[in-house]
């Protein structure tokens, strides 16, 4: 070992679980040392384990290629080998709360990818770049717990981000009334074309939970830590559509918004392409140097050219032009894996170290 951390995965052989374990093949900060999962894959190698799931475009790291997989309910001896623990299992909400919480109480911070805890009062759900201050409100989750450096941090939806830290940049002309349709991608189901080929050629106008999660979670992560819960905004109001299309990483938002100010379309642009939150600042190493671009061209941002933008963990952002019925529209682009999901929760853990909340044990 060479100082780094020493990283857990939850829920390791999911299509969430290998984009932690690829995102964090040769990071500068955490090193993965132990792979959980559930009991049928514990007692196997990682690679024994996936087999033929491996769903990344980039091969298996070798360093985990031998990693006896753990029982994930073992959490004791899961947690007696880690400094921290990223989690990506796939259980009920119920059953993820339980087991984060099992895993806090035994002095391991949990970054977690899951929905399970995103409207636990006092579980910080977080951009790092938006809202890095609700990390806060982890000392009240603390006492709630009873541990001294343990707790759960969550990272929001994937769908909301490529609209909401447009709306972020945007706050100062008091945007108030927002419609939003996201086409989303089917690696947010955790599914290849190998495994769902009903869905080439198709699109389905259904994906559970999502449209409650896209309208309510932006506010959140704009509110306000009041008497050790995070207190919800208020505004603006959101009101959102999902789709499933058939693309395989990268969700796309076309969205209309009202605003109080009137901005022009180089005031809007401006703040986008300077917005810079707290990991700019840091300099994290997740971090993009530059968290939005904006696309001059009428036809970007498209999936197939701005998807990775800043390794997948920047916003793409193009076709701002004045509505007929709202202020102004435009279209966002985000990649729901690497910033909406994994990405966005290895960004967090960098946060967490940086603010001296994920330590060594």
């Amino acid at each position: 070992m060479s100082g780094k951390l020493k990283v857990g995965i939850l829920g390791g052989t999911g299509m969430v679980g290998q984009r932690f374990i690829s995102l964090l093949e040769n990071h500068p900060w955490f090193e993965v040392t132990t792979v959980a999962a559930s009991p049928r894959s514990a007692g196997q190698t990682y690679e024994a384990a996936v087999g033929g799931r491996w769903k990344m475009d980039t091969p298996m790291p070798e360093a985990v290629k031998n990693l006896v997989v753990k029982n994930v309910n073992e959490v004791e001896a899961v947690a007696s080998e880690v400094d921290f623990v990223f989690s990506a299992v796939d259980m009920s909400k119920d059953e993820i709360r339980q087991i984060e919480d099992a895993y806090a109480k035994t002095e391991t911070p949990v970054v977690s990818n899951n929905s399970a805890h995103r409207w636990t009062p006092d579980v910080p759900m977080v951009v790092p770049e938006i809202n890095p201050e609700h990390m806060e409100v982890i000392r009240y989750q603390r006492k709630r717990l009873g541990t001294e450096r343990g707790f759960v941090a969550v990272k929001p939806n994937c769908s909301i981000q490529s609209y909401a830290p447009v709306l972020t940049a945007w706050k100062g002309f008091e945007p108030y009334e927002v419609v939003a349709t996201t086409y989303q991608a089917i690696s947010g189901a955790g599914k290849t074309f190998r495994d769902w080929p009903e869905m080439e050629g198709n699109i389905i106008p259904f994906i559970g939970g999502e449209e409650e999660k896209s309208e309510k979670e932006p506010l959140r992560i704009w509110g306000e830590i009041k008497n050790g819960v995070i207190e919800p905004a208020t505004s603006p109001v959101i009101t959102c559509q999902c789709v499933r299309v058939p693309i395989l990483n990268g969700h796309t938002a076309a969205v209309f918004v009202k605003f109080r100010q009137k901005p022009t379309k180089e005031q809007l642009i401006e703040k986008l392409v300077h917005y810079r939150g707290v990991p700019q600042e840091l300099g994290l190493p997740s971090a993009p140097k530059q968290f939005i671009q904006y696309l001059e061209d009428d036809n970007r941002p498209q999936v197939a050219l701005d998807v990775d933008f800043e390794n997948g963990m920047g916003i793409s952002v193009g076709r701002i032009r004045e509505d007929s019925v709202y202020d102004w529209k435009f279209i966002g682009l985000s990649h729901n894996t690497v910033r909406g999901a994994a990405g966005g929760a290895v960004l967090c853990a960098e946060l967490l170290k940086a603010q001296g909340y994920i330590a060594a044990k």
